[in-house]
C-alpha cells in the first residue's frame, strides 16, 4: 500500500481533498486535488539558479489530456493531444498571474510547475483545482515561496430585484449566471482577478470579492493543514548587495541623465537612451562591474518615476494621476475590409479589423469534456516593432492570447444573438505602437471596428488600464497607465465595459495584495475614466452603421421541419449540390433544421431561399401554380411548380383532346398553368393542365381515329377509353 496523506473540507457546497504520496514521488513536491470527480495532479520541481538574469524564470504549464474526459482525438491521423489550447494556455496564466507575486524579490532558481488534468466530471472546471494544487504543492515544498494562496470563483443570478452570489458555481449554474469572476488571494489580500460579465455594475465586483475572500481563508486553512504535516523547511534567498561604494558614485553620475530621459514621451527612444547611460557607465565603471550598474540604473529609474509621482503628485510625461492621455479615433481606414478601426490613445495604438462570415465558419473547439463552438472570436497580435525592437514573428505568445481573450470578453456579452445578426464574427487587433494598455485599447478598437462593419452591438464598450504606486506609506492611484509605470507600479488593474456595467476584469500585483477599499477606490476611478473614453470614441461613430459593409457576405437563415431535411440534401448529396451550383450559394444544414444560406451578392441568396422553400413548402391539392416544364417523357410532362419541387402532368390531364404524344402539347422551357389534381401515397404530385376555355367534359363530336386490320379492312375499336401510357 502508498502511504498518503489527505486533507479535506467542503468548499462550495462539494468535498476538496487534497492529497500527497500516492503519485509523482521524485518532484520537489507533488499534489492531487480532487473536486467532485474532477481530479488534477500538480508538481513542482527546481533547479539551480541562473546567472545573470533579471527576473525569475517560472514555468506554469497546464496539461489537458482527453483521457480525463473519456475522449479520443477526432483527427483520423493525429490521435495524440497537440499544441496546449488557447484555453489551457489561458489557465496556465491565471495560475502563473496568482503565485509569482509571492517569490522573493532576488529569486532566481529555475522553477517549474506542470498541472495534469486526470478527470473531469463535466461539472466542475478542473481550473479552481489547479490553482489549489498548485498552491498546495509549493507550500508544502522546499522552495521559499511565501503562501499558500487561495482562489475562488463567484457567479451572480440576479432575482427579482436583487441577486444571489453562487460560490464554484457548476457549468450549469454559469449557464444562468451574468458573472463569472476568478479572484485569488490571502486573507484579507487580492492578488488575481479575472472574470467577464452581462454588463454588471461595479458594486456587484466589489461585493463579489468581499464574498470570495471568506471563501478563500477556508481554502488557505485547508492548505495549512497539510503543511503542518508535510511541508518542508523552506530555503533561504540570499539578497545580492551591491557595493555601497559603486552605488554612490553611479547614483551622482546618472541621476540628472535619467531624469532627463524619463521626461521624454517616446518609450523607443527612452531605452535607447537608457541603454546608452548603462554602457557609458560601464566603460567609465568597468566591464566587471556592468551588471551592478544595469541594476543601479533600473532602481534610479524605479525610483525617480515613484518619488516623482508621490510627492510631486506629477507623472514622466506631465499628466496628473487621474489624467487620461490625448485619444485619437478613425474608422473605415480599410476599404476593402469589412470594418476598422484606429484607436490611439497616447502613444499605444491599435488597428483593430472585423471580418463577417457565414455561420459555417464558426471556431470548432474540441477539449476534454467535449467539443463547442464559437462564432465571435478575438485575435491579438503584438509584432516586435510596435515596441521599435526586432524579435519573433509567428505563432501567438502567451501573452498575445492573454491580451485576445481578454478584449473577447469584454465584447462577448454585447454581441448581437445569432438569431438577429446569423454571422461568424472574427476581430483581429493589431498594435503597431505600444505604450501600456494595449488590450484596452483593443477592446476600444473592437467596438468601433463592429460598429463600421455594420454588426449591431447592444452597446459600445471601452476599457482602461489603471496603476498603484506605493511608497513611504502613501499609495497614489494611476489612470490610463505608461509602460514604464507598468513595470515599475505595485498593480495592473484593467477594467473594461458599457455605460451600464462591467464586461470584463483582470488584475495582476507585483506586492502581496491590496485589500477591499483600495479596491473600491481604484474601482471608481476605473469608471470614471471609462465613461470619460467612451464619449471620446462615440464623438466619431455614435451608432453602428445601418447597412453592412457591400465586402459582407449576405446571410439568410432558414428553419425547416427536421422531416424535411432529406428533401432539402436529396440522396447522395444530389439536391443540395446542385442548389449550391445553380445559385452560387454556400448552404449548409443544421441538424436541428436550420439551413444558413451566403453568398457575395443578395440576389444570389435570395435564388437560394426561394428554391429552398419551394423544396419544403407543403403543396396542397386544388392549389393552381404556373410553372416550367423541366422533362418530357412519353407519358407525360414534369413541371417545376415551386423552385426544386417538380409534379407530373400526365398525358390523360394535359388536353380535352386526344394526345398521343406530349412534345405535341409543350415543349421544355415552356410556361404553363396548372392545377394540383393530387398528392399519392408516396408523397408525388400529380397535376392538371389548366386550359383558358376547358369545358367540364368531353365534347360530343369527338371520335377516335379509324384503325386499319391485319386484313387491310377499316374497323372501329371499342367504345371504351384509350389507353394511357
Amino acid at each position: 500500500m502508498i502511504k498518503t496523506v489527505s486533507q479535506s473540507k467542503e468548499i462550495g457546497g462539494k468535498k476538496l481533498t487534497l492529497e500527497v504520496g500516492l503519485l509523482a514521488e521524485q518532484a520537489n513536491a507533488a499534489v492531487l486535488v480532487r473536486y467532485g470527480d474532477t481530479m488534477v495532479l500538480a508538481t513542482v520541481v527546481s533547479g539551480e539558479p541562473q546567472e545573470g538574469l533579471d527576473y525569475l524564470p517560472l514555468q506554469v504549464e497546464y496539461v489537458e489530456r482527453l483521457y480525463a474526459g473519456g475522449r479520443i482525438k477526432g483527427s483520423r491521423w493525429v490521435k495524440r493531444e497537440g499544441r496546449p489550447s488557447d484555453e489551457a494556455v489561458l489557465t496556465a496564466r491565471l495560475i502563473d498571474r496568482s503565485i509569482r507575486p509571492l517569490f522573493p524579490k532576488d529569486c532566481r532558481d529555475n522553477i517549474q510547475v506542470v498541472i495534469t488534468v486526470l478527470s473531469v466530471d463535466g461539472e466542475n472546471d478542473p481550473d479552481m483545482p489547479a490553482v489549489w494544487a498548485t498552491s498546495a504543492a509549493l507550500a508544502i515544498s522546499d522552495l521559499p515561496w511565501q503562501g499558500p494562496v487561495g482562489s475562488m470563483r463567484v457567479g451572480y443570478v440576479p432575482k427579482n430585484s436583487e441577486g444571489s452570489f453562487v460560490i464554484n458555481p457548476t457549468y450549469q449554474d454559469l449557464s444562468y449566471s451574468i458573472m463569472d469572476l476568478i479572484i485569488s488571494g490571502k486573507e484579507n489580500k487580492t492578488i488575481m482577478i479575472e472574470g467577464s460579465a452581462q454588463e454588471v455594475p461595479e458594486e456587484i465586483l466589489i461585493k463579489a470579492i468581499d464574498v470570495a475572500q471568506k471563501e478563500i481563508k477556508e481554502v488557505i486553512q485547508l492548505i495549512e493543514s497539510l503543511v503542518k504535516k508535510v511541508g518542508k523547511k523552506k530555503q533561504t534567498v540570499e539578497t545580492k548587495k551591491v557595493n555601497a561604494k559603486l552605488v554612490k558614485e553611479v547614483t551622482e553620475v546618472a541621476t540628472k541623465q535619467i531624469d532627463q530621459i524619463l521626461t521624454s514621451m517616446a518609450k523607443n527612444e527612452a531605452r535607447e537612451l537608457i541603454g546608452e547611460v548603462k554602457e557609458a557607465l560601464g566603460e567609465e565603471f568597468g566591464e566587471e562591474n556592468k551588471k551592478d550598474i544595469n541594476r543601479i540604473i533600473d532602481d534610479l529609474i524605479k525610483k525617480s518615476i515613484r518619488e516623482q509621482i508621490v510627492n510631486k503628485g506629477k507623472r514622466i510625461d506631465g499628466r496628473k494621476p487621474d489624467e487620461i492621455r490625448s485619444i485619437e479615433v478613425e474608422v473605415g481606414l480599410l476599404p476593402r475590409t469589412h470594418g476598422s478601426a484606429i484607436f490611439k490613445r497616447g502613444q499605444t495604438q491599435a488597428l483593430t479589423v472585423t471580418t463577417l462570415g457565414s455561420p459555417s465558419l464558426e471556431q470548432l473547439i474540441e477539449n476534454m469534456e467535449g467539443e463547442e463552438t464559437k462564432r465571435y472570436i478575438h485575435h491579438y497580435y503584438m509584432p516586435p516593432f510596435s515596441m521599435g525592437e526586432i524579435g519573433y514573428v509567428g505563432w501567438p505568445k502567451r501573452r498575445e492570447v492573454g491580451h485576445g481573450a481578454l478584449a473577447e470578453k469584454a465584447l462577448l456579452s454585447v454581441i448581437p444573438a445569432e438569431d438577429k445578426f446569423p454571422y461568424t464574427i472574427r476581430v483581429v487587433t493589431e498594435i503597431m505602437s505600444s505604450n501600456g494598455s494595449t488590450s484596452m485599447a483593443a477592446v476600444c478598437g473592437s467596438t468601433l471596428s463592429l460598429m463600421d462593419a455594420g454588426a449591431p452591438i447592444k452597446a459600445p464598450v471601452a476599457g482602461i488600464a489603471m496603476g498603484l504606486i506605493e511608497e513611504g506609506g502613501k499609495q497614489v492611484i494611476l489612470t490610463d497607465i505608461l509602460g514604464l509605470e507598468d513595470f515599475n507600479g505595485d498593480i495592473d488593474f484593467k477594467l473594461a465595459g458599457t455605460e451600464k456595467g462591467m464586461t470584463a476584469v483582470q488584475m495582476d500585483v507585483k506586492n502581496q495584495g491590496i485589500d477591499l477599499k483600495l479596491f473600491e477606490e481604484i474601482v471608481s476611478r476605473a469608471k470614471e475614466g471609462r465613461n470619460f473614453i467612451l464619449k471620446k470614441m462615440m464623438t466619431v461613430l455614435p451608432a453602428s452603421r445601418a447597412q453592412i459593409s457591400k465586402f459582407a457576405p449576405k446571410i439568410r437563415v432558414l428553419h425547416i421541419p427536421v422531416d424535411k431535411i432529406g428533401e432539402v440534401i436529396g440522396p447522395g448529396g444530389r439536391v443540395i449540390r446542385e442548389l449550391i451550383k445553380e445559385t452560387g450559394a454556400a448552404i449548409d444544414v443544421e441538424d436541428d433544421g436550420s439551413v444558413n444560406i451566403s453568398a457575395p451578392d443578395k440576389a444570389a441568396v435570395d435564388m437560394a431561399v426561394a428554391k429552398i422553400e419551394g423544396l419544403t413548402r407543403e403543396v396542397e391539392a386544388g392549389e393552381i401554380f404556373e410553372g416550367e416544364v423541366k422533362r418530357i417523357q412519353p407519358f407525360g410532362a414534369f413541371v417545376e411548380i415551386l423552385p426544386g419541387k417538380d409534379g407530373l402532368v400526365h398525358v390523360s390531364k394535359m388536353s380535352t383532346q386526344y394526345v398521343r404524344d406530349p412534345n405535341e402539347v409543350v415543349k421544355i422551357g415552356d410556361k404553363v398553368k396548372v392545377k394540383v389534381s393530387e398528392i399519392d401515397d408516396m408523397g408525388r404530385i400529380n397535376l392538371t393542365m389548366v386550359l383558358k376555355e376547358q369545358p367540364d367534359k368531353q365534347t360530343s363530336d369527338y371520335r377516335p381515329p379509324r384503325q386499319r386490320s391485319s386484313s387491310g379492312f377499316s374497323r372501329r375499336p371499342n367504345r371504351r377509353p384509350p389507353r394511357r401510357h
